[in-house]
């Protein structure tokens, strides 16, 4: 997929409400060569979703190891908008915490005092973390009104293509 193709579809309405909340799913292949799909907090800069997360997390050595990843950003709403997108994890070890690592859990909702305490705490924990950083490569914004899944739009054209045959 061409950047201005990846472009127009993550500069919808829809897909930038998705990239403003908080939780995503991290699809990776595990080192033992299975795959996993994890939740994990996420800040879209505009350009890359950056995830943060522990120096001695177990998904560090798999997505050293094979960088290719996906994420899914979803609603529990019906009908779900769905923003799926593909990338390569690019991984940057930092000493203390990350800025978007604090800003992602910004929105929660603590008052002063438990935002305070919770940072306090994190620095605590933390001496480093790794940021996650990915730039999308691949898109897609299904909100089952005007896009729907890949495999849904190809029965809906063949079915198309029958009716328009029998028409001929």
């Amino acid at each position: 997929m061409d950047q201005p193709a990846i472009d127009e579809v993550l500069n919808r309405p829809l897909s930038q409400e998705l990239l403003a909340r908080d939780l995503a799913r991290l699809a990776f292949v595990a080192l033992d060569g299975t795959p996993r799909s994890i939740p994990i907090g996420i800040v879209w800069n505009g350009t890359e979703i950056v995830m943060c997360t522990a120096t001695n997390a177990r998904k560090i050595p798999a997505l050293r190891r094979n960088p290719a990843v996906a994420l899914t950003i979803d609603t529990e709403s019906h009908p779900p908008k769905v923003l799926l997108i593909r990338g390569r994890a690019e991984l940057d070890v930092v000493d203390g915490i990350p800025d978007e690592y604090l800003q992602w859990n910004g929105t929660y909702e603590m008052t002063p005092e438990q935002r305070a305490e919770w940072e306090e705490g994190v620095k605590s924990l933390y001496d480093g973390m790794v940021r996650v950083v990915v730039k999308p490569t691949w898109v897609k914004l299904i909100d089952f009104e005007t896009t729907l899944p890949t495999a849904i739009e190809e029965l809906m054209q063949r079915q198309k293509d029958r009716q328009t045959a029998r028409l001929s």
